[in-house]
């Protein structure tokens, strides 16, 4: 699959909220580098397959419900996020996933376009460790059909988030 040239407004294929949260964050050079797809790239193996990257070097950005308050988890593309590790790192009695019209309110974006930071509210953000074993990872950048490079580090950074180790480990 190709990419094409970026052509909002912005001179960017990321959602504008998520345009201004990389110019709020003096970060306006990612702008260049947003990749834009003609098919979505929801999912991480969608996104991986068209950028031609592992499936790893793709950041998930899941919202889950901690005793009903929304909280960001970074995951590899190649992993799962294990709620109960999840659970014991907040504290939470209980941890479900977030509803779709939840993470769109609470994000401003839709399931498959949220990206790890520049979100309508903010909340805790929990990163996991598997991320920094890429120099680059994938994430999206507000929409389906938009991702964006950056080194892991510079990621969990500007998401605010805590390194964890929540992802499940299969037997």
């Amino acid at each position: 699959m190709t990419t094409t040239a970026a052509t909002d407004a912005e001179g960017s294929g990321a959602h504008p909220l998520f345009a201004a949260a990389l110019d709020e964050r003096g970060l306006g050079e990612l702008h260049a580098r947003v990749r834009r797809f003609p098919d979505a790239t929801r999912t991480a193996a969608e996104a991986a397959a068209a950028i031609g990257c592992e499936l790893s070097q793709i950041c998930k950005s899941l919202i889950f419900a901690a005793d009903g308050v929304p909280v960001l988890v970074l995951m590899d593309g190649a992993s799962r996020v294990d709620v109960e590790l999840v659970r014991e790192e907040l504290g939470a009695e209980k941890v479900t996933r977030a509803s779709a019209d939840v993470v769109r309110e609470f994000t401003g974006y839709a399931i498959g376009g949220v990206p790890p930071f520049g979100h309508r509210h903010t909340t805790r953000v929990l990163a996991d460790r598997s991320l920094l074993a890429h120099d680059v990872v994938w994430a999206a950048a507000g929409n389906p059909h938009a991702v964006f490079p950056m080194e892991p580090k510079e990621l969990v950074a500007q998401a605010g988030a805590s390194l964890v180790d929540v992802r499940e480990h299969t037997s």
